[in-house]
């Protein structure tokens, strides 16, 4: 069902996950979309999905992303195993709240800085001793993601020799790597979704910066420990064949069993410091008429209505017809 107000951001939670596909057609059915490969046809519902990634070989109507874009599904064209996003579409929420608060907190340097203690925070259950500067917070960090890949390969008996892949060069790296690379691209695809779709910007990171994607990479760090890098090395202690596709159905399984989708969106407001109650500045109005340009930006840090023509005296009225009467 279509959103009547656009401004209202659904639960992000309601979503299923994420569905991945390549080599194959997509059209619209009724309110949903059915996928189309040499298996035959396969119906989606969409209503619930919260990603759809398109791999090589996939065409899909406009019939069918106008459903998409409907149900507030978040559609990205990405690379083979999904290991390389090269577009993405826009989240249902119109307000721009979000996006202006992490823009405000981004550029304040004493905000930023604490919202990267923030972010590192979340990944330890004890506190930081206030005391830690920045380069000694990064080496407990350090410490953290080996202690989780030398656990994994303990786990697994898989070995690790270290983060080592080429894109260009996508069959020679080893299997566990490989499995990271698809693991970590299905996190960052949930991540991505998340933050587009409560009204945040993927490019303005905290952590990593100079990047389109850096805030998802952000995010995304929160919960690699937990879920990519033992899904990956499980995975790679199996087959060898099929690798990509089974790390991808074991980390949709693993976002059902954390509980990830309810989880993105409060950590990405405690971390940004925002009101958990919503997703938005408590108080903010805006306008029901989504075609509207919204309000006029003040220099004085206020706003005036937008969408009318204004007189060039203050003291000048506007007439109904559009003209200025004095």
């Amino acid at each position: 069902m279509r959103i009547k107000n656009l401004h209202d951001l659904p639960k992000f939670s309601n979503g299923w996950s994420y569905l991945y596909v390549e080599h194959c057609r997509i059209d619209q059915e009724d309110r949903a979309i059915a996928i189309h490969d040499e298996n035959g046809k396969a119906p989606v519902p969409c209503a619930n999905l919260a990603l759809l990634m398109l791999g090589p070989g996939v065409s899909i109507t406009h019939a069918a992303v106008t459903v998409l874009a409907d149900h507030g599904c978040l559609v990205v064209w990405c690379g083979e195993a999904g290991v390389r996003f090269y577009s993405v579409g826009m989240g249902e929420t119109r307000s721009a709240s979000n996006l202006m608060h992490q823009a405000r907190v981004w550029a304040n340097m004493e905000l930023h800085m604490k919202v990267v203690h923030r972010l590192y925070q979340l990944r330890f259950s004890a506190e930081f001793d206030s005391s830690l500067t920045l380069q000694q917070i990064r080496g407990v960090e350090g410490i953290r993601v080996r202690e989780a890949y030398a656990r994994a390969s303990r786990e697994t008996g898989v070995a690790w020799s270290g983060r080592n892949y080429s894109r260009d060069k996508w069959s020679n790296s080893d299997p566990v790597n490989r499995a990271l690379s698809a693991a970590n691209s299905c996190l960052y695809g949930i991540c991505h979704a998340a933050i587009v779709s409560a009204g945040f910007s993927p490019a303005l990171g905290f952590i990593h910066t100079g990047k389109m994607l850096s805030f998802v990479y952000d995010v995304a760090d929160l919960y690699k420990a937990e879920i990519s890098i033992p899904v990956a090395f499980r995975e790679a202690a199996g087959e060898k064949e099929g690798l990509e596709r089974r790390v991808r159905l074991s980390c949709r399984d693993s976002f059902v069993s954390t509980r990830l989708l309810e989880r993105i969106i409060p950590d990405i407001q405690t971390s940004l410091m925002l009101p958990k109650k919503g997703t938005s500045y408590e108080g903010e109005t805006f306008d029901m008429d989504v075609a509207a340009p919204g309000d006029l930006w003040e220099p004085d840090g206020g706003k005036v209505k937008g969408g009318r023509i204004f007189p060039l005296n203050a003291g000048d009225t506007e007439a109904e017809d559009g003209s200025i009467d004095t």
